[in-house]
């Protein structure tokens, strides 16, 4: 868990990075990408929700 977490505020300081310099050097690409790995991360963090909630529930219906 503390893996993914990490990874995902990794990929956040990345995509801030990349927007601050899009916004330095007024270009769209750097801001199109930091847009990407900002979704990147959304992405990663609902998956993560998404089989935890699954797993949870499997163990519950496993345990009765």
């Amino acid at each position: 868990m503390f893996v993914i977490l990490l990874v995902v505020i990794a990929l956040i300081a990345w995509a801030l990075h990349l927007m601050q310099e899009a916004i330095d050097r007024q270009e769209f690409s750097l801001m199109l990408a930091g847009l990407l790995v900002a979704a990147a991360a959304s992405g990663m963090m609902s998956a993560y929700i998404l089989v935890n909630h699954y797993v949870g529930f499997s163990w519950e219906v496993a345990a009765s």
